[in-house]
């Protein structure tokens, strides 16, 4: 009886043991893959804040909050039950896939740079647009369901290649491990960037609150941040739309390199890499900078067309019907 209960107790302590090793390399599997698409992490915790300029502050967290949660359902609903099934039955269809987000990003940025140009800082020229020169919270609720859509829309573009690049990090593992580090990978990158997010979003309160101290020290630092955050959100904002046409790029610049034309990809990578080892100290960075500009003049050329096709087609912007306010303009 007690040879059998140590016996039992053996193969219970082997089990834990190998479940315990077992969790170790899928905790080490997620980190790696998390680390490789480090790259696109930045990219959306610089394109999501823009979609909270104009929110009043009562609703700032509250709807970073509803994209975050949007997030996590892009992730685990769409993607990850997308990309597990086109990894196993069709590989070859993530690359297309991947790229008509990429088109998407290329002219999503491309058209907010468009819309400066031009002086309009309404996003899209469309019924129940949300105009960004006035708080969302003016505009109603469906002005706020309105950018809150867009802000998930965009999300899915950057979560889709934060997934499938995790994804190949993982390839050569099972298939339940390649799943629990998948969801683990997602968990812990969008509450890393939502919570950025939400952090910068609130700098100002934070700044405010920190103003009313009995310390002279902390007063500066609080006006600082009271009177520097409106200019550090252009910023980001302004990022947003660059990361916009990098990250679009760099999928466009992937796509055609795994469709077979592998020209423009290895001729960015060659030339970086030259820069590399070219450069000492900063060749890295100078060579990983080629890479990001020549990926967004990319984003920028393949967005600008977009817009001038959608721009002659029937249903584009030029074609809708004039507004009440256009007919004042010209009454």
């Amino acid at each position: 009886m007690s040879a059998g209960l140590l016996g039992l107790l053996d193969d219970v302590a082997a089990i834990a043991k190998a479940a315990a090793a077992s969790l170790d390399d899928v905790t080490a599997a997620a980190g790696k893959a998390t680390a490789k698409a480090a790259g696109v992490v930045i990219d959306d915790t610089a394109v999501t804040p823009q979609f909270v300029t104009g929110v009043t502050p009562d609703r700032e967290l509250p709807i970073v909050k509803k994209i975050a949660l949007g997030s996590i359902r892009n992730k685990l609903l769409i993607i990850l039950p997308v990309a597990l099934l086109l990894s196993w039955v069709a590989p070859w269809a993530l690359a297309p896939i991947l790229m008509l987000g990429g088109l998407y990003l290329s002219y999503e940025g491309a058209e907010k740079i468009w819309e400066r140009i031009r002086g309009h800082e309404v996003a899209h020229e469309e019924p129940g647009a949300v105009d960004t020169s006035a708080p969302v919270a003016t505009q109603g609720f469906a002005a706020e369901k309105t950018l809150i859509s867009g802000a998930v829309r965009t999300d899915l573009i950057l979560s889709a290649e934060i997934m499938v690049i995790s994804l190949n990090e993982v390839a050569h593992e099972t298939f339940w491990d390649r799943l629990v580090i998948l969801v683990i990978v997602a968990l812990v990158i969008t509450a890393g960037v939502y919570g950025v997010v939400g952090l910068i979003v609130k700098m100002d309160d934070i700044g405010l609150a920190l103003s009313r101290r009995r310390s002279r020290g902390v007063q500066a630092l609080g006006r600082g941040l009271v009177v520097g955050m409106p200019k550090i959100l252009g910023f980001i904002a302004t990022v947003g739309t660059v990361a916009m046409l990098w990250v679009g790029g760099h999928i466009l610049l992937n796509g055609v390199h795994e469709l077979g034309w592998t020209a423009p990809y290895a001729w960015v990578e060659h030339v970086a890499e030259n820069i590399h080892h070219a450069v000492a100290g900063v060749g890295g960075a100078l060579g990983w900078l080629f890479d990001t500009l020549v990926s967004a003049v990319v984003g920028l050329a393949v967005g600008a067309v977009v817009i001038a096709v959608i721009h002659v087609l029937p249903f584009g912007p030029k074609h809708h019907a004039p507004s009440a306010d256009d007919d004042a303009a010209h009454a």
